[in-house]
């Protein structure tokens, strides 16, 4: 099992895959994960070491190997090809489910309050919203190490698939609707977040850091955010929805060559819900 772990693991680059979690949801998909290959490992390996032991019993040479050409049944090989990675895929099944069910996306991870963030996907960057500071980041993600995150997510583009590796759980960001995600970080450090669905010429450039930060520090970001001289008003918002990344939205916003990422202040109270609303008016305020 080890072998695969390890050849997958030349394929990445540090903090960019849930074989380095971060987090518990990508603890537990690197746990089920070694043990899914560990299962597929012993359904393939009857065929490894049958096929090579066939073609060379049933050579020419082997005068000894017994020719039966009526031969066409026999329950044990059956068994062999067909009973046993049933009962290796039921086994599995079953052993996932319970998990699987506790931590699907909409669920929380522990009983403490957690942090509300909503997520706009655009063309082609993220715009990171916090809510209860009334503060946004372009293609920047500050979280807390230690406290829960709940992602609200919505597209104000093109379907969209939310996904940063160290901390687990995919989810799509589609214009009208609202998916829910609870991650928690529990290392501190900067990860890769990135689309994963194709939408365009923009689309390899659609990435942006997650730095998990101390909680005296996450607040220190907050302060800072809010101090920016970027509101988020209708004016800027239509220029963060112009169809490029978000490193040229950050250097025209920001008047700087050099720039990166961008953060805004004074967000209204109903922006997410506003953004939402223009493809459905029913959705509601609260989309907690």
């Amino acid at each position: 099992m080890a072998l695969p772990l390890l050849l997958l693991g030349g394929c990445q680059t540090d903090h960019i895959s849930f074989l380095a979690p971060a987090g518990p949801i990508a603890a537990f998909q690197r746990h089920w994960f070694e043990l899914l290959v560990a299962g597929l490992i012993l359904v393939i390996l009857p065929v490894l070491i049958g096929v090579p032991f066939c073609l060379w019993h049933y050579r020419a040479e082997n005068r000894r190997a017994t020719f039966r050409p009526d031969w066409d049944f026999a329950l044990p090989l059956e068994f062999l090809v067909w009973g046993f990675p049933a009962v290796v895929v039921i086994a599995f099944s079953l052993l996932v489910w319970g998990p699987e069910r506790r931590y699907s996306p909409e669920q929380p991870i522990t009983d403490g309050a957690p942090l509300s963030v909503d997520v706009v996907a655009l063309n082609w960057k993220w715009l990171f919203i916090y809510p209860d500071a009334h503060v946004a980041s372009l293609d920047h993600l500050v979280l807390p190490k230690g406290r829960e995150i709940v992602f609200h997510l919505t597209s104000d583009a093109t379907m969209q698939s939310f996904l940063i590796p160290s901390l687990g759980s995919q989810i799509y960001a589609m214009a009208g609707m609202v998916t829910r995600l609870h991650l928690l970080a529990d290392r501190q450090g900067r990860y890769l977040g990135e689309n994963t669905q194709f939408n365009g010429m923009g689309f390899q450039d659609q990435k942006f850091a997650v730095d998990v930060v101390p909680p005296a520090q996450f607040e220190q970001f907050l302060t800072q955010a809010g101090q920016s001289a970027l509101h988020l008003d209708t004016q800027t918002y239509d220029a963060v929805r112009k169809q490029e990344n978000g490193r040229k939205t950050a250097q025209t916003l920001l008047h700087d060559s050099n720039a990166t990422m961008a953060s805004f202040s004074a967000v209204p109270d109903t922006f997410f819900h506003d953004i939402v609303s223009r493809y459905d008016d029913s959705m509601p305020h609260d989309h907690g």
